[in-house]
């Protein structure tokens, strides 16, 4: 997800200030799945799984087969926005998750830089945000960008806003934040979120079509990518290709469907996959 503002949600088609929206109360996380013995793997390279598809257009109907599996891998064609989201909940779990970018790219985004996301724990309303999304916290997946953390806000079925919370340690740089290991802990809540960058990420990011800056860690373009999102309670850690990029605490909710995004660029994942905290194989660099 792009950057974007947070002050006006659209609801139900109208544009209403955030501050007028109440906030409602916390999801209850008691039928969340968190996997215990073996791992549970949402993409089984056949078949769109225990999962549905959601576009701002069209809603849970895909005429136009933008969510489809090609040779094994789950292929996204970019045309449209929305995301492909599981139908159950989970909590605490190691995921790993390998992409690759396409090269197809679409309408008012055909020269920018192209863009995904992994969200969890989404929970509210399909299309809680703009009509797209389900309100949740995304480890961004965008050339240049690949490991910041986006709030995504948005409503639940009342109308109400889903109190999506989370802290990070963060040093700033002109209107930038920036996760930094040691740096001061700042809390981020409805009304007040920060998207927190990645620690390498180029402060002079553009938003062009196969940007890359010096020190990003995800693959060149038409390599695979490996993320491992660990999900532990309130703590959350981002590793791209086997590096940390990015941490965030007290996270609230911590259980929510997941989702996968299109947000108008070709992309392919073969590899979705939540393993025990416990049995995970630890970050690694992804095979080619």
């Amino acid at each position: 997800m792009r950057s974007r503002s947070i002050a006006l949600l659209i609801v139900c088609g109208l544009s209403l200030s955030a501050n007028a929206v109440e906030i409602g109360p916390t999801p209850d996380d008691s039928d969340a799945i968190s996997p215990k013995d073996s791992v549970i793997r949402l993409f089984d390279g056949k078949s769109l799984g225990d999962c549905y598809t959601w576009l701002k257009d069209t809603h849970r109907e895909d005429p136009r087969k933008v969510f489809r599996v090609v040779d094994g891998n789950l292929h996204i064609s970019g045309d449209g926005l929305g995301a492909i989201v599981t139908n159950k909940r989970y909590r605490d779990y190691h995921a790993i998750v390998e992409f690759k970018w396409g090269e197809r790219t679409w309408r008012d985004r055909e020269t920018n830089a192209r863009d995904s996301g992994f969200l969890i724990h989404s929970n509210g309303k399909d299309g809680g945000y703009d009509g797209t999304w389900m309100p949740s916290l995304e480890c961004q997946i965008i050339e240049g960008g690949v490991g910041d953390f986006v709030p995504v806000p948005g409503i639940d079925e009342s109308g109400k806003l889903v109190p999506l919370t989370y802290s990070a340690n963060v040093r700033h740089d002109r209107d930038q934040v920036i996760w930094k290991e040691d740096g001061d802990r700042e809390t981020y809540k409805p009304r007040a979120y920060k998207r927190v960058n990645w620690f390498g990420r180029d402060p002079d990011w553009k938003d062009e079509k196969n940007v890359r800056g010096p020190l990003d860690k995800d693959s060149p373009h038409g390599q695979w990518t490996r993320l491992d999102v660990i999900a532990d309670g309130g703590h959350v850690v981002y590793f791209v290709n086997g590096t940390k990029v990015n941490e965030a605490f007290d996270v609230s909710p911590h259980a929510g469907r997941i989702q996968l995004q299109t947000e108008l660029a070709e992309i392919d994942f073969r590899r979705w996959e939540l393993w025990p905290l416990d049995k995970a194989p630890a970050p690694a660099l992804a095979k080619q």
